[in-house]
C-alpha cells in the first residue's frame, strides 16, 4: 500500500486495486484565515486528482475544499460517503458534479473490486464537525490502514477487531478558536493554552496506545494562519500556550512518552507500507524543512497575500439589513428549539464593528425570549466582538454553520460568564431546519438515556460513560482528588456534587466507593 502525503489530512492511497484520495484541501479556508502548513498548493494536482475513490471526512472546509473538487478532482471517481443523518454531504458533492456514490452502511466492511476493503465509521453528534465526522479504515492484501484524520471516536475496538493495523493517521494539533479569541490576561491564556495543548498530546497517545499500529502518522494540522492580523496564532514564537504544534514538535513529545515509530508525511512524501514495515521517501529532510519553518512561512505569507485581500474585498455587502436578517433567519428557529435554547439559558450577544474599525452596532440573540433585537443594556452569557463585514457576507451566502466559517476563523473575540457553553456553538452550527431538528432531537434521546454501569476510579464509584458524548470512562477518565477528568475532551466534574466544570448541564453520577447510598444520577440540561 502507497501513502503519498498531499497536505493536512489529505493523502493519497494507492493499491493495486484501485487508489483513494482524502480529504484534498488547498484553498483557504474560514474567511481565508487557515491555509495548509506545509503548503500543497504546488502538487501535480491534476495527476494526484485523477483517483478512483474519493473520501471527504466531513464538511468542515479543511476537509471539504468545493472549489479544489471542483477542478481538480476527477468526476469520475466514486465518493465514499459516511452514513450521515443529513443529505448535505451528498448534496454538496453533486453540486460539484459528482455523480458516483457509495453509501457505506456504518461500521461495516465494504469489499470494493479487486478485493480492496474499506469500513467507515460515522460520528453523528452535533458536536461532532458540522454535524457529523468520520474515519476510514482500508485494507489491502493484508496491509491495513486507518485514516483517523481529526475524529473523536469513544474507542477504537471496533477497527482494532478487524486485524492489526499497520498505519494510523491522526490529529495531534489544536483546531479550534480557544483560547486565543477569549477577552483574558495574556498569562491566562497561556495557561489554558498550555493546558489544551497538553490534553491534545494526552488524547493522542490514548489512542496511538489503544490501537497499537505499527506506525504512526501526525496528520490534520497544524493550519498555518497568513495574514498579518493572525499570524500571531503560528507556533514560531516560543509561546508555550500555543495550541497548533508541528508535526516536528510531535516527534519531540511523542518521544518522550517512548513513541519510536511516528512517521511525517510532507506534500509529496511517499510511503510504502507492507506487513513487514515502511519505507518513506521525502521531497526534502523532515529535519532541515522544520528548521526552516520561519522561512516557509513568511515566504507563503508574500506568496498568498493577494489571495488573502481578494477574498477580504469579497465580503462586505452594505445592502444586507443585518438585523433583519437575522431576525427573519434565527427566530423561527428559536421558537422551534428547546434543548437547545435552553441549554444556553440566556442572551448571546453579537458586538459589530463597522466598516470604519471604530463604530459598533450590537445585536442580541434572546434565546429565552425567542428574539433578535437590538441590545438592551442587559447581561448577556456570551459576546461576540467581530467586524459587520463577517456577518454581511453570511447573511448573503445563506451560510447556515457560523461555526464553520466565523468562530473557527479566529476573526473574533470573545468574553463569557462562567463555564463554557457547549450549546450556544452547537445552536450557531446549525442555522437551518434540518439541521436544528437533527440537534434538537439527539438531545431529546441523549437525555432520556441512561447509563447504568458503574466502575470504581481510584476512591470513586463513577458511571462508566461520561455525560458528555459517552465515552468510556474506564479507558479516558482520571480521577485526582475529588476531580474527574475525561481525556477525550478534556471535561472536568467535581465528584462530591456530580456538577460538570467544564460546560453548562452534563451532570455525573459518583459516589465515594465506602459510601452507602450514591449521588443522585445527572440530568444531561441544567
Amino acid at each position: 500500500m502507497r501513502v503519498t502525503g498531499t497536505g493536512h489530512a489529505s493523502m493519497r492511497i494507492d493499491t493495486a486495486a484501485g487508489s483513494i484520495l482524502c480529504d484534498p484541501w488547498v484553498n483557504p479556508a474560514y474567511f481565508a484565515s487557515w491555509f495548509p502548513f506545509p503548503d500543497n498548493s504546488l502538487l501535480d494536482w491534476e495527476t494526484l486528482g485523477q483517483v478512483d475513490y474519493l473520501y471527504v471526512s466531513h464538511l468542515h472546509r479543511d476537509h471539504f475544499d468545493a472549489k479544489h473538487l471542483r477542478d481538480f478532482i476527477s468526476k469520475d471517481a466514486t465518493v465514499l460517503l459516511p452514513e450521515f443523518p443529513t443529505s448535505e454531504m451528498e448534496d454538496e458533492f453533486r453540486a460539484l458534479g459528482f455523480t458516483k456514490f457509495l453509501k457505506a452502511p456504518n461500521e461495516q466492511v465494504v469489499e470494493l473490486p479487486g478485493g480492496l476493503k474499506i469500513m467507515i465509521q460515522a460520528l453523528t453528534s452535533p458536536t461532532d464537525g458540522p454535524i457529523g465526522d468520520s474515519s476510514l479504515w482500508v485494507e489491502y492484501d493484508g496491509v491495513r490502514l486507518l485514516n483517523q484524520n481529526d475524529a473523536r471516536p469513544t474507542d477504537l475496538s471496533v477497527f482494532a477487531e478487524l486485524g492489526h493495523v499497520h498505519a494510523h493517521m491522526l490529529q495531534f494539533s489544536g483546531a479550534i478558536w480557544y483560547p486565543m479569541v477569549y477577552e483574558l490576561p495574556q498569562a491566562a491564556k497561556t495557561a489554558f493554552g498550555k493546558q489544551k495543548r497538553d490534553r491534545q498530546f494526552d488524547r493522542t497517545w490514548r489512542y496511538i496506545d489503544d490501537l497499537k499500529a505499527d506506525h504512526v502518522f501526525p496528520i490534520a494540522g497544524p493550519p498555518c494562519f497568513l495574514d498579518d492580523a493572525l499570524w500571531q496564532f503560528n507556533d514560531i514564537h516560543g509561546d508555550e500556550g500555543n495550541i497548533f504544534p508541528d508535526q516536528s514538535v510531535f516527534l519531540s513529545e511523542y518521544a518522550k512518552v517512548g513513541g519510536t515509530n511516528g512517521i511525517v508525511l510532507l506534500p509529496g512524501s511517499v510511503a510504502e507500507v507492507t506487513t513487514d514495515g515502511a519505507t518513506t521517501t521525502h521531497p526534502v529532510p523532515i529535519e532541515e524543512f522544520f528548521a526552516n519553518k520561519v522561512a516557509h512561512l513568511e515566504e507563503m505569507r508574500e506568496r498568498k497575500r493577494p489571495i488573502i485581500e481578494a477574498e477580504k474585498a469579497s465580503w462586505r455587502h452594505p445592502e444586507v439589513d443585518v438585523l433583519g436578517q437575522m431576525k427573519s433567519r434565527i427566530e423561527p428557529l428559536l421558537e422551534e428549539s428547546i434543548y437547545l435554547a435552553k441549554g444556553v439559558g440566556g442572551p448571546v450577544r453579537f458586538d459589530l464593528v463597522g466598516y470604519d474599525g471604530e463604530s459598533v452596532e450590537s445585536i442580541v440573540v434572546d434565546f429565552p425570549g425567542q428574539e433578535v433585537r437590538p441590545y438592551a443594556d442587559e447581561k448577556v452569557r456570551y459576546r461576540f466582538r467581530t467586524d459587520r463585514a463577517l456577518i454581511e457576507h453570511l447573511l448573503f451566502i445563506d451560510e447556515v454553520d457560523w461555526v464553520n466559517s466565523l468562530f473557527l476563523s479566529c476573526r473574533f473575540s470573545a468574553a463569557r460568564i462562567g463555564q463554557y457553553n457547549e450549546f450556544v456553538y452547537a445552536f450557531f452550527k446549525c442555522l437551518s431546519e434540518e439541521r436544528l431538528q437533527y440537534a434538537e432531537g439527539w438531545y431529546d434521546e441523549h437525555e432520556r438515556s441512561t447509563d447504568a454501569e458503574d466502575i470504581t476510579l481510584g476512591d470513586w464509584v463513577v458511571q462508566r460513560r461520561c455525560p458528555h458524548l459517552k465515552a468510556d470512562l474506564t479507558r479516558f477518565g482520571i480521577v485526582e482528588g475529588d476531580q474527574l477528568t475525561c481525556q477525550l475532551h478534556g471535561w472536568r466534574f467535581d465528584l462530591p456534587s456530580g456538577r460538570c466544570l467544564t460546560s453548562v448541564g452534563h451532570k455525573v453520577r459518583a459516589h465515594r466507593v465506602d459510601a452507602e447510598t450514591p449521588a443522585p444520577a445527572g440530568e444531561s440540561l441544567t
